[in-house]
């Protein structure tokens, strides 16, 4: 009797052993599975990500390559860099780039990282980019006072309309534009901007004397390119650019411009000045571009703490790069062009300055270009 009353205990616990087993085998299963999957997608994901940075890196040499031949002056169109399956450092990525001209002025550049059976390719149109993109640059401080007008234009385009402009700063300093009430700015107002001011060397040029002009008129052309250690202009006197083409002078002290003195660009010429020193205009002293040109007229700034203190006799067409000097615009002065400066003042009220975007147009053998991205696209 007691035997029939003892549970079947036998029987009861041998099928919970064995869904318990097989519970634990398909959740083993089913993690092994995932940690699988995982370990499939991360190497797929590093393999993705080094085939990325392949490509990248790709398009940073060739950039590179391309700006170096500018530096080095091995500069050609007919031959532009490519390269195959360069090895990424400290993996087993390579990239391949290949470097085209494009449909309009710039290069198109196809980069493939391979890493694995994973590959990335990354394109990019690469602008040729001067020192003059902007309307006014400065490493400080840009101060306009009140009735100071910047707008833009284009000379090689004259029937374009509204030209925006940019004034910029590389500072970030509280206070480092100043539009004082009544300034105007027709474009964008910029502050702590990347800035380019690569140094600029004077050319090789023969050494020349000073430039005096006493009394009279005093004209010079291409025979007279050569080095300065001065320019200086009397009193009411005149210094004329004349007789085509492009004059270069490398002045190692400074320019001076006597009162109601003059130094004028006759049409058909150029002028490229490296200046080492000042600038100063006295009273209605000031220069003259004739071609109403700016890109006839480039000053460079190649010295320390330099002064540039400009007054317009008439209007004034040209572009200043000097990024250690103080550049100041006196007043009612209408100056059509670009400015790289330190710092830039407008003085008193009715100054003009109208930024001239064809200051853009350059080429491969103008002075420090170089070439950056203008567009970027991951295939």
């Amino acid at each position: 009797m007691s035997k029939l009353l003892q549970p079947k205990k036998h029987g009861f616990v041998m099928p919970l052993a064995v869904l318990a087993v097989l519970i634990l085998s398909v959740t083993g299963l089913g993690l092994l599975s995932l940690g699988l999957q995982s370990r499939v997608f991360a190497a797929k994901t590093a393999s993705e990500i080094a085939a990325r940075c392949a490509a990248d890196a790709g398009l940073t040499m060739a950039v590179f390559e391309m700006n170096q031949r500018l530096k080095d002056g091995t500069w050609d169109s007919n031959s532009l860099p490519q390269s195959t399956k360069v090895s990424l450092p400290n993996c087993d990525a390579t990239f391949s780039y290949t470097v085209e001209r494009g449909l309009d002025s710039g290069y198109v550049v196809a980069c493939v990282g391979n890493s694995g059976r994973t590959s990335r390719t990354v394109s990019a149109t690469l602008r040729l980019r001067g020192l003059f993109d902007y309307g006014i640059l400065a490493e400080d401080t840009i101060t306009l006072k009140s009735g100071t007008i910047v707008d833009g234009y284009d000379s090689a385009n004259p029937s374009d309309g509204d030209v925006p402009v940019q004034i910029a700063t590389t500072s970030s300093d509280n206070g480092a534009i100043d539009l004082s009430s009544g300034a105007t700015v027709d474009g964008e107002v910029l502050v702590g901007i990347d800035g380019y001011f690569p140094t600029v060397t004077p050319p090789p040029l023969a050494d020349m004397g000073t430039i005096e002009v006493g009394s009279g008129t005093l004209t010079i052309s291409t025979c007279d390119n050569g080095k300065y250690s001065s320019i200086h202009a009397g009193q009411g006197t005149t210094l004329k650019v004349d007789g085509g083409g492009e004059v270069i002078l490398h002045v190692t002290g400074n320019i001076d411009l006597g009162q109601g003195s003059e130094l004028i660009i006759q049409p058909g010429t150029s002028l490229v000045i490296y200046l080492d020193g000042d600038l100063y205009a006295r009273n209605s002293a000031g220069i003259n571009n004739a071609t109403e040109d700016s890109t006839n007229f480039v000053l460079y700034g190649t010295g320390e703490d330099q002064i540039f203190d400009l007054k317009a006799k008439s209007e004034w067409y040209g572009a200043i790069y000097a990024p250690n000097a103080d550049i100041i615009i006196r007043a009612d002065a209408d100056v059509y062009g670009s400015f790289v400066t330190s710092n830039f003042q407008t003085q008193g009220g009715g100054s003009h300055v109208y930024y001239d975007a064809a200051l853009r147009n350059v080429s491969e053998t103008d002075v420090a270009v170089y070439f950056a991205v203008d567009r970027w696209q991951e295939q």
